[in-house]
């Protein structure tokens, strides 16, 4: 899951420092922290870039700031999830 911030680094220290969730090594200078968790992950990441990248305006109107996300390492594993996802729906 994604939550669009609007303090990255002030997201991280309540994330880590106060929920004590697990922090990936990540640069210094990226704009997104993972965190990881039992069986998902939490992302932090720049509210605005997070609704541009949703192609919906930032201001709410629209957009609540999260997203959720199946991430894959190839092609063929987001053909073969939509084949799957696509006989479930016809059900």
């Amino acid at each position: 899951m994604t939550l669009g911030v609007s303090d990255l680094d002030e997201s991280i220290r309540f994330y880590r420092d106060g929920l004590g969730l697990p922090l990936r090594d990540r640069d210094p200078d990226s704009d997104i922290a993972f965190f990881t968790l039992e069986g998902a992950w939490l992302a932090l990441y720049p509210r605005e870039s997070l609704a541009e990248d949703a192609t919906v305006p930032a201001d709410g109107s629209g957009f609540a700031g999260v997203t959720i996300a199946h991430n894959v390492a190839e092609q063929s594993e987001v053909d073969a999830f939509s084949t799957r996802r696509a006989r479930r729906a016809e059900r």
